[in-house]
């Protein structure tokens, strides 16, 4: 059904549909859904939409009322009023304003980072379990609803100790389709494990660790000057190993501008 609801964004979800679906009956799964995922499915949709919308906004020059439609609302007042109250200002402020701006040269207008924002940090050595996602970066929370999902039905929610996304492809060099990632998460306690799950490890070491406080969807513009500009001043090289984010909080309850995520860069 996740799978379903991921590649239907754009088209009328049909309640009874999704409940065909997930095999279970229309009086009932949404029911469950709430209970496995701790919101209704037309929270999940929203939440997708906006999330997609803010990325169009941070990254592109979609129109807005074209953003609007793409996120299935009828009129650019209502998506509007909808996008001001997740995200704290309308979607023109927030393409001009939002926080992709900090990370963008002083000459542009932006309110830029500093290199005393990146701390280096020792990460020990971790094993996680992980599913596999290839596409959009910002399509990975697909990966994670399959594994968030799984451990909710053999009730590990408790013996997480880190949620964690490894990537490891350049979006700017690999195309969208082919970007290969990982959803993770770091069990306090082992787990029988089968298909599509599997264990990733991850090296420990030294990393060099920006935290990103906003939407998932402007965190292209941290990487961008993560490696373009703290990397190049830092004296530091990166090390044959693939960057992974860490996320310190919920999406499903905590407002976008709040969201709080880890990019931790592997250093030689």
């Amino acid at each position: 059904m996740l799978d379903y609801i991921y590649d239907h964004l754009d088209d009328e979800l049909d309640l009874n549909r999704l409940a065909d679906i997930a095999c279970l009956s229309p009086y009932h799964w949404h029911r469950v859904y709430q209970a496995m995922y701790g919101e209704t499915i037309a929270a999940t949709v929203r939440r997708l939409r906006l999330h997609r919308a803010a990325g169009y906004l941070a990254k592109g020059q979609m129109p807005i009322d074209k953003i609007a439609q793409s996120a299935g609302y009828g009129s650019l007042q209502a998506f509007t009023r909808t996008f001001s109250a997740v995200f704290g200002m309308p979607p023109a402020q927030y393409r001009k304003n939002g926080t992709h701006r900090r990370f963008q040269p002083q000459d542009s207008g932006g309110d830029p980072m500093v290199m005393r924002e990146v701390e280096i940090r020792e990460v020990p050595a971790m094993q996680a379990v992980t599913v596999d996602h290839t596409g959009s970066y910002m399509q990975i929370g697909k990966a994670f609803d399959t594994l968030f999902g799984w451990l909710g039905s053999i009730n590990m929610f408790g013996s997480i100790q880190h949620a964690v996304g490894i990537f490891y492809d350049d979006p700017s060099a690999v195309a969208e389709a082919a970007l290969r990632s990982k959803a993770g998460v770091v069990l306090a306690v082992p787990v029988e494990i089968a298909a599509p799950f599997s264990l990733t490890a991850i090296r420990g070491g030294q990393y060099a660790v920006l935290r990103h406080q906003g939407p998932y969807a402007d965190m292209a513009a941290a990487y961008q000057w993560l490696y373009g500009e703290w990397l190049p001043q830092s004296g530091r090289e990166a090390a044959d190993a693939p960057v992974f984010e860490e996320y310190l909080n919920n999406p499903r309850n905590t407002p976008p501008a709040e969201l709080l995520t880890d990019i931790c860069l592997p250093l030689r």
